[in-house]
Order: C-alpha cells, then sequence, then structure tokens
C-alpha cells in the first residue's frame, strides 16, 4: 500500500502562480519585499526554486497583462532551461477603466469587444508558450437592483464563452471560476458554481469548473461541489488558497487543514488524481516571504493527499453500507490524525531531494543572492 501511495504522490502536480512571487497585499496596502522579481523571468527563476526543493511544482501559471513579454515562445524556452513549464494562462478583464461595469456582460458593445479580444490574446499566448489551459475570472456583476439586465447580462457572457470555446484548440481547455462577490456585490454574474457548471455543460468537453477554495460562504461543503463536478466530468481544477471570512488567499491549509483533507479525499475518491484535475495555488498575501510560502503551500497540499490516500475505503464502504456512523467517521479520522511528515520526507529522499524543503531553502542562499542582486528597476506586483 505504501509504494501504491508513494507512485500517487509523485505523480501529484501543483502549479504555482506567477503572481505570487510578485508583491501583493490587500485594497489598503502592498508592503514591499526584498528580492521582489521585476519581470516574468525572474517569477519563473523563483517558481523553480519551488520545484527544484519540492519536486511536485513543475509549471507556474501566468497572468495576463502582469506577465506581458515580446516573445511568449522565448519565455517558455527560459522556462524550460529553469527545469520547469508554462502552466494556466489566467486572463485579465478587471483591471481596465474600461471595465467598471463590467467585460464579458458590459452593457457597451465596444466594451464587450475588447474583453473578447483580450481573452483570444491569451489564446494565441497559450498556443506560444504550449499551455493547455486558460483560466477565466469575470469580476462583472451590478451594485444596484436596477442597474443592468440580469438575464441580459448572462447573455453576454453564454456569447463572449461560445467564442472563446471556438477559438480553443484540440487539447485546450478553459477553466471558469466562480466568486460570490466581490468587486460586485448586488448580483456577480458568475457567484457559484451551478452558474459556471450550466455554462460549461452548455458548451462541451473543453470547458470546465474550477474550485476556488476562498470564493464561498461560510460553511458551504465545498467537498460536495468537489464530488459533485468529478461526477459529472466537469472538475478541471482548483484554485488553493485558505480563508476565514470570504477570500482572503492565505496560504493553503492554513486557516482549514481538515478541509483540505476532505476535499482532497474526495478527489482521490472520485478519481480526480487520474482525470487531469489542475492542482493550482492562488493565494499571494503581503506578510508571508513569497518563495518560502509557495514552498509551505506545496508542503500542505502533499500532506493532504497523503492522507486522503491513506483512507481504508473498504473499511469506510463496509461501515457506510452498515449503517454505522461512528465507524465510518472513525476511519477517515484515523487517516487525518496519521502523522504522513516521515513518509514524505523519506519519498522526497527517494528521490534526491531533502527531507525538508524549507530547511533546505534556507540554506540554499538563494534570498540572499537575489536580495543583493535585484536591486533597482520596478518590483513586479499589484501596485495597490
Amino acid at each position: 500500500m505504501t509504494t501504491d501511495i508513494k507512485a500517487a504522490l509523485r505523480a501529484l502536480h501543483i502549479e504555482t502562480p506567477s503572481w505570487a512571487y510578485g508583491n501583493s497585499g490587500t485594497r489598503f496596502k502592498v508592503f514591499a519585499q526584498q528580492g521582489v522579481p521585476r519581470d516574468p523571468y525572474e517569477k519563473l527563476a523563483d517558481a523553480a526554486q519551488v520545484h527544484a526543493h519540492t519536486g511536485v511544482a513543475p509549471t507556474v501559471a501566468l497572468h495576463i497583462p502582469w506577465d506581458k513579454v515580446a516573445d511568449y515562445g522565448h519565455l517558455a524556452a527560459h522556462a524550460r532551461e529553469l527545469g520547469v513549464g508554462i502552466g494556466a494562462i489566467n486572463s485579465n478583464v478587471f483591471q481596465d477603466d474600461a471595465y467598471m461595469l463590467g467585460s464579458v456582460t458590459n452593457p457597451d458593445p465596444a466594451v464587450r469587444r475588447k474583453a473578447l479580444a483580450h481573452l483570444l490574446e491569451c489564446v494565441d499566448i497559450m498556443d506560444a508558450t504550449g499551455s493547455a489551459t486558460l483560466k477565466l475570472w469575470f469580476s462583472d456583476g451590478t451594485n444596484y437592483p436596477g442597474q443592468d439586465d440580469i438575464r441580459a447580462r448572462q447573455d453576454r457572457l453564454s456569447e463572449a464563452l461560445a467564442a472563446v470555446y471556438a477559438r480553443l484548440g484540440e487539447d485546450q481547455r478553459f477553466l471558469l471560476e466562480y466568486k460570490l462577490f466581490e468587486p460586485a456585490f448586488y448580483t456577480t454574474d458568475v457567484p457559484d458554481w451551478g452558474t459556471a457548471y450550466a455554462h460549461c455543460l452548455k458548451l462541451g468537453p473543453k470547458a470546465q469548473v474550477v474550485v476556488d477554495t476562498g470564493h464561498h460562504a461560510p460553511g458551504v461543503n465545498i467537498e460536495f461541489i468537489v464530488a459533485f463536478l468529478l461526477r459529472e466530468g466537469k472538475l478541471g481544477g482548483f484554485d488553493f488558497n485558505s480563508r476565514f471570512y470570504a477570500d482572503d488567499d492565505l496560504m493553503v491549509g492554513a486557516a482549514d487543514p481538515f478541509q483540505l483533507f476532505r476535499i482532497m479525499y474526495e478527489v482521490v475518491r472520485g478519481g480526480g488524481l487520474e482525470a487531469g484535475v489542475a492542482f493550482m495555488l492562488d493565494q499571494c498575501h503581503n506578510i508571508e516571504p513569497k518563495i518560502p510560502g509557495q514552498i509551505r503551500s506545496v508542503m500542505n497540499v502533499q500532506e493532504a493527499t497523503a492522507k486522503a490516500l491513506l483512507v481504508d475505503r473498504d473499511a469506510l464502504a463496509a461501515a457506510q453500507t452498515g449503517g454505522d456512523v461512528l465507524g465510518a467517521n472513525a476511519v477517515l479520522m484515523d487517516a487525518y490524525n496519521t502523522d504522513v511528515r516521515p513518509l514524505l520526507a523519506e519519498l522526497r529522499e527517494e528521490t534526491g531531494l531533502a527531507p525538508d524543503p524549507m530547511a533546505a531553502y534556507a540554506k540554499s542562499g538563494y534570498f540572499e543572492k537575489i536580495a543583493a542582486e535585484r536591486v533597482g528597476g520596478t518590483q513586479a506586483g499589484w501596485g495597490a
């Protein structure tokens, strides 16, 4: 059994986001840090450190235009030289002044055309970098009753998604993200998994739902959503983070590691580890150091996955079939309460890595190197 668990953990890939390596924060303040990348090439170099120390973070998500370059083929080649690859391409139709009343759902057709042109540009970037995944998130919505026609906005959204879908290559897909609220507070055009699922179901197999673990109201059973979407073949990926209230974008597993375990159990139970589900981090707060924060997050996902793989599914099924409520719960809790850190340390050593990625990175001298070298220029970040 341990051999099977190790094989599954070796196959686990966790994508890190380019924006996590830049300065970030809240709407109130962004705190600058030493050694922060000044361009996408330096972001990739930092991401390569995460992969070098964990062995399971081989791809990096880009965000356009935050990671805009003149030659995306050259950027992809640079990534390969560093030992990583380009992952999902994330679009941005929320930071332009034109999008104050929405992007693809805006009542102004000129604004909608502008937004769609950007989404199609992102598919062009996928072609240039070899990326197979486009991630779509829309801040579109309204703040006041009567501000716009709710149904018409869904029609506009559907039209834009269909145009993007038609542009995708044979081996490409898009993942549609949902968010409960913010910055739209009265209606959000893609507020929940059901709305995202309905649009993706209508379009076909190249459209799937991405679950951001922070984008839910308190008490929402995320593992139910995961189980349902997996059952329907519509779970395309995760944006892993953690939150206390809404969309805090804290390190995954920081607030509720038991929830992360429950989610990963449903992934394991539903065959998600073999179904091409993308495990991506989407977190960039303002107080943790950038590279160690990503390393710790990768480790948190690894630990939750290892515990999920330890669940005795035969014993669980027997207890469930027999109506043994406490017995079934105990099977899950036994796996969750297992200390899997020695197993993961052993796995890393077997693959030629240091058993403790955090300690190994701290000893590597990489931070001291980039802090000394990356002086001058403009640090990457939100600019908030």
